[in-house]
């Protein structure tokens, strides 16, 4: 093991009592520092991303897989610590922890590359202690090396919320100059309308919120409307970031034929009964998006510095991440809602 932290606790959020965020689900604990294993590296967190997941975790929407877990999978932070196995971060470099944590590298789907889909992966913030923390244990083979010179709060975003947006849109399938849909517009669905836009779409945005609106707008997006309004134009495409499956017909009827629409979240409630003239016919397809792999992280994060992504963030004190997701939860977050020490 390489350099070290002192014995000093470790102060972290834990979900204790899943349930609505306003009965306090979130509770300060303080740890003794987490040891690295032989793959491992202990990061320092310097910006940890809020991301829905975060809220259904806290709420009981994802049940817990162990008890007084730490969420947070968009993890910027400093090697502090590695294991005695790790050859690719040394101390001090800045390294990125994400959603997709650990895949057993065997079964049918991880030789096909569709990690994603391993029956066996597990995820940081899910299975094991995430980000909403001083210090974070993130395996190492499945860290991302981030640029030294950046602000470390716009990185965190990017971890998450752009890559899944990156994956979402590979699973809408949309064509070359095509028009895209996007039914949501929070911190995965600003950044991948800017992919989308870099790669020559036209972007109709639907979301109840009018902060949103205006920046889908100021993003280069030929429309923004309500979520449930009518797009100017009939999609080739489309993308639900919302959790909300009410919305799932009303995106159906807005594609064009052949269209294909993207679910991308973990979580969504109930879809309402789908009339298959109006929602399915014409060879409309219906598409979830089921986590990322590796592959689509290093794809995303070398695009989006090319392309020169702007990431839109809600900066929040690591000791008001209870305010970061109730704000979260009721559509306040502009962008991104970050965490940051201090």
């Amino acid at each position: 093991m390489t350099s070290a932290v002192s014995g000093e606790p470790t102060h972290a959020w834990a979900v204790e009592r899943p349930g609505p965020i306003g009965t306090g689900p979130l509770t300060r604990v303080s740890r003794r520092p987490p040891d690295p294993g032989p793959g491992d590296l202990l990061l320092r967190v310097e910006a940890c991303g809020v991301c829905r997941t975060d809220l259904h975790l806290a709420e009981g929407d994802l049940a817990p897989r162990r008890p007084s877990t730490v969420p947070g999978h968009e993890i910027v932070g400093r090697v502090v610590a590695t294991g005695d196995a790790v050859d690719s971060f040394r101390a001090g470099d800045r390294a990125g922890g994400a959603w997709l944590r650990g895949t057993c590298g065997k079964c049918r789907y991880c030789r096909a590359g569709r990690e994603n889909l391993c029956p066996w992966s597990t995820y940081t913030g899910w299975d094991e202690d995430g980000g909403f923390a001083d210090l974070a244990l993130v395996p190492a083979a499945f860290a991302y090396p981030l640029p030294e010179d950046r602000d470390p709060a716009p990185l965190a975003p990017l971890l998450c919320a752009g890559i899944i947006g990156y994956r979402s849109l590979r699973r809408a399938a949309l064509p070359e100059g095509g028009r895209l849909g996007i039914y949501g517009f929070g911190a995965s669905a600003h950044l991948a309308a800017q992919v989308a836009l870099a790669e020559g779409a036209t972007v109709h945005v639907l979301t109840r919120s009018a902060r949103a609106r205006e920046l889908a707008l100021s993003l280069g997006a030929a429309s923004a409307g309500d979520a449930y309004g009518r797009p100017p134009e009939p999609l080739d495409s489309a993308i639900l970031f919302a959790p909300v499956g009410d919305l799932v017909p009303v995106a159906l009827e807005a594609l064009d034929r052949s269209g294909t629409l993207a679910v991308a979240g973990i979580h969504l409630t109930d879809i309402p009964s789908l009339n298959y003239q109006r929602h399915l016919f014409q060879e409309r397809d219906l598409r979830s998006v089921t986590s990322n792999t590796r592959q689509d992280g290093r794809e995303f994060l070398a695009l989006a510095d090319r392309i020169g992504i702007e990431v839109t963030v809600s900066p929040y004190p690591m000791d008001r991440a209870d305010q970061a997701l109730s704000d979260l939860a009721a559509d306040r977050v502009n962008g991104a809602a970050v965490l940051v020490p201090g």
